[in-house]
């Protein structure tokens, strides 16, 4: 088995299919990694730096809190309950991936690729979204309060229950989408086809 302090200073690269499990790779240096396929459900990577890493992994229940993640290949990656608090996570793809119950509060997601993301559930209260990729996105009961998601592109997403309080949706793409039982008191639409 590879010594996990040896992966941690980035002296290893290609750690597809690793079962990381549970292990401890705080401050991990694995930028450029092709983690593709590895199993890092549950491992701690806190302000590990993982710029431009290929993430389409199992990271259930991971804890990405302060992590480097600007640029990183996260699509169709299982990232259900995981924590991202302070990370940085500008350039990243989030397409397809399954962000049930995920902690992304509070982050800067300005321009993200969340195309077919699952989010149902998941806390994005206060997060920045600006001109962030949602189509078709499943947003099913999460918490958007306080959200701005200016510009962003929502077509064919789904909000149904989806807690949208004091949300900014100033000139956001809304075609086809599913607002079903969403709250929207207090939510900026001006620009949308939902604008009073």
């Amino acid at each position: 088995m590879t010594n996990i302090e040896t992966i941690g200073k980035g002296k290893i690269h290609l750690l597809a299919g690793m079962d990381l499990a549970g292990k401890n790779l705080a401050g991990a240096e694995l930028a450029d990694a092709d983690l593709s396929q590895a199993n890092l459900s549950g491992a701690n990577l806190t302000g590990a730096n993982l710029q431009r890493a290929i993430l389409r992994a199992n990271l259930r229940g991971a804890d990405l809190s302060g992590a480097d993640l600007r640029g990183a290949d996260l699509r169709n990656a299982d990232l259900r309950g995981a924590s991202f608090a302070n990370a940085l996570v500008q350039g990243a793809s989030f397409g397809g991936a399954f962000l049930t119950g995920a902690a992304i509060g509070n982050l800067d997601l300005t321009g993200v690729d969340l195309r077919g993301a699952d989010l149902r559930g998941a806390n994005l209260a206060r997060a920045i979204l600006q001109q962030a990729d949602l189509s078709n996105a499943n947003l099913s009961g999460a918490d958007l309060s306080g959200a701005d998601l200016e510009e962003a592109i929502l077509n064919g997403a789904v909000l149904r229950g989806a807690n949208l309080t004091g949300a900014n949706l100033l000139c956001a793409a809304i075609e086809q989408t599913v607002w079903d039982g969403a709250l929207l008191d207090r939510a900026c639409l001006q620009g949308t086809p939902l604008s009073p």
